[in-house]
């Protein structure tokens, strides 16, 4: 089971949300939820909103597949913060100026999914065994190369042997 939650236009900067965001990638929900729930930083209490939203996602998901829960299964395997749109104001600055002042926004992003995984199922084949058909190609390769290089130094060469006898 997999779900995810996005939140757009939050009124913080990405680079302040993306230290509390390495904080949870990868951990299980409980203990990301009990990360975010105990951090000082403001940035945490939009990001624990969404991590909510993405294990509310996933049970609703759950249920219409009619399929057992347990939100305590759940592991953070995508989080990721990118920047959103930026406001831009001005303040009075001396000498009748203005100076920009950007206020920053970003987008959270988080995918949940069942720490229990299925196995994966044995192949039908073996693999073929590789052969050497592609260390003959890139030699024909760098054959064909070094025989262009060479050509064009002949024509430089020759150009300038030209040039030299017109002189």
């Amino acid at each position: 089971m997999e779900a995810r939650a996005i939140q757009r236009t939050v009124r913080q900067s990405a680079r302040k949300m993306r230290l509390v965001i390495d904080l949870i990638r990868g951990r299980a929900v409980p203990e990301a939820d009990a990360i975010l729930r105990f951090s000082k930083k403001r940035a945490a209490r939009q990001i624990h909103k969404v991590l909510k939203s993405a294990v509310a996602n996933a049970q609703q998901a759950a249920q219409r597949q009619n399929t057992p829960f347990d939100a305590d299964q759940l592991r953070v395997k995508y989080a990721v913060v990118n920047e959103g749109q930026t406001l831009k104001r001005f303040t009075a600055a001396a000498m009748g100026r203005a100076t920009p002042i950007l206020k920053r926004t970003s987008h959270v992003e988080i995918h949940v999914a069942s720490d229990a995984t299925p196995a994966p199922a044995p192949a039908a084949k073996a693999a073929p065994k590789a052969t050497n058909a592609e260390p003959k190609a890139r030699a024909k390769q760098k054959t064909q190369k070094t025989r262009t290089k060479k050509k064009t130094k002949a024509k430089t060469k020759r150009a300038k042997q030209a040039s030299k006898a017109s002189k």
